[in-house]
Parts: structure tokens; sequence; C-alpha cells
């Protein structure tokens, strides 16, 4: 298993390098203490499933799941990271199942390295992504159909940017989320993820990717404006954060590999009363 099990000071340094602002310090105490709870079990299970020995990684898994479901019994759960999460859920009303699928997308892991199509990788998304955006809503009390749907579209362009950042240390762990089909049609080849500076090829298969989740984040905009109070602030954050990467993703002429590639604090600052409004309104406004 895991050398240790990660400390909460580990996951709040860890989120200072988010794309976005996982609980920002302007939230009030009650909603920062549960998405940080949030963020603790979500980081726990990617680094079972990344940093734990690859002999133990399934069995760490099952002992995650073993535990929620203590959790939802009424039973006291072993592991830390989801002992914090037992007064989040019950404040919140959160189900299970957000929960499970995120270390279900880690289970997938372990055996699918590659992607052939961008709908497969959408359908793993919908595993490792789209269940935060789901916690998220019923941390605020905003939990409903509608909304999940462009949660949907925010998170999966999220994790689909972080691909884009990631590709040689997501290739070091002997994975490509990039689809293989747009790596064939541009002439990229795998020995692109590593190679610096980043081939022309792969530029060109990174600039198909950034601009999907562009596309997603657009799509996935409103959801922002739909919320109102810390709801709308926070969830005006994520999106911010995830144009502010786009933005330096392009900045950087999709340059990656050997490099951090990271949104500028002045962009997220400035993209995030926009993703507050939402630009529709904003070209509203502008046309009066």
């Amino acid at each position: 298993m895991l050398s240790s099990v990660p400390t909460r000071r580990d996951v709040v340094r860890k989120a200072r390098h988010e794309n976005f602002p996982v609980a920002s310090r302007l939230l009030p105490r009650r909603y920062r203490g549960h998405l940080m709870n949030v963020y603790l079990f979500a980081r726990s299970v990617d680094d079972a499933g990344d940093e734990s020995a690859p002999a133990w990684r399934l069995s760490y898994l099952d002992a995650i799941d073993a535990d929620l479901t203590r959790l939802y019994a009424g039973s006291a759960p072993r592991l830390p990271f989801v002992r914090a999460l037992a007064g989040t859920v019950e404040a919140c009303a959160i189900p299970p199942e957000p929960f499970r699928r995120l270390v279900e997308a880690n289970r997938r892991d372990q055996s699918v390295s590659r992607y052939t199509t961008y709908d497969e990788l959408l359908g793993y998304c919908e595993l490792s992504a789209n269940p935060v955006g789901h916690i998220v809503l019923h941390v605020f009390g905003r939990a409903d159909p509608s909304r999940f749907a462009l949660s949907d579209h925010v998170c999966t362009a999220l994790q689909i940017i972080e691909h884009c950042q990631d590709v040689a240390e997501d290739h070091a762990r002997g994975r490509v989320y990039l689809p293989a089909e747009d790596l064939r049609r541009f002439g990229a080849a795998e020995e692109d993820l590593v190679r610096v500076p980043t081939s022309v090829p792969l530029r060109r298969v990174l600039a198909l990717q950034t601009g999907r989740a562009k596309a997603l984040l657009d799509s996935g905009g409103p959801l922002a404006a739909s919320l109102t109070g810390f709801a709308r602030f926070a969830v005006a954050g994520y999106v911010a954060g995830g144009r502010a990467a786009v933005a330096a993703l392009e900045r950087a002429d999709h340059d990656v590999v050997g490099r951090a590639v990271r949104p500028a604090t002045r962009r997220l600052l400035a993209e995030w009363p926009v993703a507050a409004v939402g630009r529709a309104a904003l070209g509203r406004e502008a046309a009066r």
C-alpha cells in the first residue's frame, strides 16, 4: 500500500497546485471544510491508484470501497480520509454513488492505459471527473439533474485540460489519455509524449483537446449563473480556473513536455467574475 496515508496538510499543499481554487478562503468555514474533505478523499483515492505498490492497488481500492459501505451503513470507517467524510455526507446528504465512481475510475486505470477514441475518453471522465461536480452541488444544496448535466461539461473539460498539461507525467505511469485516433490523425508517436521540446504533431493533438475542453467549458458555463450566493462564487472559480488553464496552454503554444504550463493567477481572477455572471449575459449588457 502507500508508505503513508496522505495527511490533511499534504492535501492542502496539493490543492494549491490545482488549476482552480479547491476551497477558496473567501468561502464560509463550513463549505471550506466540506470541500476539503471531498478533495482529501478524491486525492487519496488517486494516490491509491497511482502511488501505492502496484501489487496492492486493487486491494487498496477494494478497502476504500468497503469503507464507503461501512460509512453509509452507519459504522466507523477504518481509513482516516473516509472517516473525514462522515460529517460531510450527513450534513450535505451526499449519496454513495459519486464516491464509488471515483474508486471505479482508479480501478479502470489499473487495466486500461490507452483510449482509442474521444468518446472512450469521455466515458472515463464520467467516472474520474464528473462525480466531483455532483458532490460539490450536493455540498451547496443545489443538486438536480439539469445542473448535473452542466456540471459534467465543466468537470470533463477540467479533466481534459489536466491530461493536456500532464502528458509526460501520465506516460511515465504507463498511461496515455490522448485518444489514439487523434495521435494517428496528426502523425504523433508515443515517443513524442516525452520528447523535448514538444513536437509539432503532438502540439496539434493538444490543440484539438484544448479546443474541445474550451467548448465544454462554454457549454457548461451557464451552471454558475444558475446558482446564487457562495455556490455561484465557488463554481465560477472552477470555470475560471479552467479558462485560465486553456489560456496558458494556448499562450505556451501547447509546449508542455518538460515544463509546467499552469494558469496565471491574474487571468484566473479576471475570468472569475465573467464566469459568475455568464458570458451570454455580459454580451447582452454590451449590446445595450
